[in-house]
């Protein structure tokens, strides 16, 4: 995140959101809390705005992001927030109801994003250009509770920290967010898979094969760094 290197495999190619979408939704809601518009504490529907952002974050609760997509206007306000943020390449067309309710279809481009899409919101949300410090911190501790899709991002993780959001469609699956190296830079992460077999392991297998390169390329710096010292003070 502090270099914005990236490296991508079908990056420009565009796959379904499914729930990774709701990010948008918790960062889209957060953005009208700055503005003053709305507060954590709104009540929707008989429920806290947080109660629902953390059921959607958390949980995944489709009932709760419908509510929350509702009260900020309906699909079109979501899309509006990604625009005006500059964020090109991820679109919302339904709320998760009307998604769900039509026939599936893979390829279909509403609802879908790039991977580099993905990552560029995710950068941008972390980089403080859209929430203030305080919105971002707790946008990222719900993502860091994530309890759905233990085996994937962290599925090869144990005790490394992660911020993250999954989505799942029959034959596809997906889950984005933060990874943090050893030496607390973090990365961005969108893994889209369709089809194929065992998609979770795929996404796990990826998320440790890119976790431990930069943290290769962290110990390589350091240890570069140390026997410069080194040869300096011989």
């Amino acid at each position: 995140l502090a270099t914005g290197e990236t490296i991508s495999i079908n990056g420009d190619k565009a796959y379904p959101m499914a729930s990774t979408m709701k990010v948008a939704v918790a960062a889209a809601y957060l953005d009208q809390v700055e503005a003053g518009r709305r507060t954590l504490n709104d009540r929707i529907a008989g429920q806290s705005a947080r109660a629902l952002i953390e059921a959607m974050m958390i949980r995944s609760s489709n009932p709760a992001t419908d509510l929350l997509i509702a009260n900020l206007g309906g699909p079109r306000a979501i899309q509006e927030w990604l625009e005006h943020n500059q964020i090109r390449g991820l679109r919302v067309d339904r709320n998760i109801a009307r998604l769900l309710a039509d026939k599936r279809d893979l390829w279909d481009l509403r609802d879908s994003s790039t991977p580099v899409a993905m990552v560029q919101m995710l950068r941008s949300l972390d980089k403080g250009n859209i929430l203030t410090p305080a919105n971002r911190a707790y946008l990222l501790d719900v993502m860091a509770r994530c309890a759905t899709g233990k085996n994937r991002i962290r599925g090869m993780l144990s005790g490394v920290p992660i911020a993250h959001k999954t989505g799942t469609l029959n034959n596809y699956s997906s889950d984005v967010g933060f990874i943090t190296l050893p030496d607390g830079r973090r990365l961005a992460v969108a893994f889209f898979a369709r089809g194929g077999t065992d998609r979770p392991l795929t996404i796990a297998k990826a998320a440790r094969t890119i976790y431990d390169g930069f943290a290769g390329w962290v110990r390589s710096v350091a240890f570069s760094d140390s026997m410069s010292r080194a040869l300096g003070a011989n």
